[in-house]
């Protein structure tokens, strides 16, 4: 059986399902790659690159897909976005303000979670799961609300002084990080986060600070029948043609005998894909 499709990449669409599902898209089309575990995938890259934002031609894709003027001009591509702390949106010079309040000014969700250890990291509380699994944690757990970006950012911030807030990817991918007990470590954070959250309160009015103590802990497996042992990055700028075993699929990334494609990244590239089950 084959399935062929083509189209420009796009980050692959996933559900919090048993084990987690990835459905890989190319323009409007997809295919539910999780379902074919096993089968050889082939992934030949045009040379096309097309912004995902405004569907340009480029040739050169920055920030996950971006032409450069998109990539300037976008507040979903601004330094605020990497780190939160540093929002001007007060200011009056957010380089998109309907962006931002629609995107910005929403509740975010500081979490603990386990992908490569025990990280601090911030989403917007509509983004969870969909966060987590992007960033391939097994387990992940809220730990405060806050009514801003910014001051999920001043909070994530303030906590990184003994937490890191990266995931190391190459450990990611090589298997399932040591066991860490989350509601353990949550616990541990209360005295500081009392401090924390009165201090993102009094630099940020929207702040609005709720600890979710009794926020339950989630916990994903992902659709991998092997992980490699040494991790071999793929990259279609200097390999057009990519073709392999598909073995899992992992934060957003798949696993082939051959090396593991960071989808994210190439997110806007033209792409022939067949996938091929003996």
């Amino acid at each position: 059986m084959a399935v062929s499709l083509a189209g420009n990449l796009r980050k692959m669409r996933v559900e919090a399902a048993e084990p987690v599902s990835y459905a890989l898209r190319l323009g409007s089309d997809e295919v539910r790659l999780d379902q074919h575990l096993g089968a050889t995938l082939s992934l030949a890259f045009t040379g096309a690159i097309h912004c995902v934002a405004c569907g340009r031609a480029t040739r050169r894709s920055f920030g996950q897909g971006h032409c450069y003027p998109c990539f300037t001009r976008l507040a979903a591509c601004d330094t605020c976005i990497v780190r939160p702390e540093l929002c001007h949106f007060d200011a009056g010079t957010c380089r998109e303000p309907d962006w931002g309040l629609d995107h910005c000014m929403r509740p975010h969700v500081v979490y603990l979670a386990n992908s490569s250890g025990l990280k601090v990291g911030i989403t917007r509380e509509t983004q969870i799961p969909t966060r987590w699994i992007d960033q391939g944690a097994v387990a992940a757990v809220p730990v405060l609300r806050v009514g801003s970006r910014r001051a999920s950012g001043l909070v994530e911030a303030a906590l990184k002084d003994g937490l890191s807030d990266r995931t190391d990817w190459r450990a990611m991918l090589r298997g399932d990080p040591e066991a860490v007990d989350l509601e353990a470590a949550r616990a541990s954070l209360r005295d500081r986060l009392d401090a924390v959250a009165a201090a993102a309160a009094a630099a940020e009015p929207r702040a609005e600070p709720v600890e979710l103590s009794d926020a339950e802990v989630r916990r994903f497996t992902y659709p991998v029948l092997e992980y490699p042992i040494r991790v071999r990055s793929l990259d279609p700028t200097k390999v057009r043609h990519i073709e392999g075993t598909l073995l899992g699929i992992k934060g957003q990334y798949l696993i082939l005998d051959v090396g593991v494609l960071n989808v994210r990244r190439f997110a806007g590239y033209e792409v022939e894909m067949a996938v091929t089950t003996a």
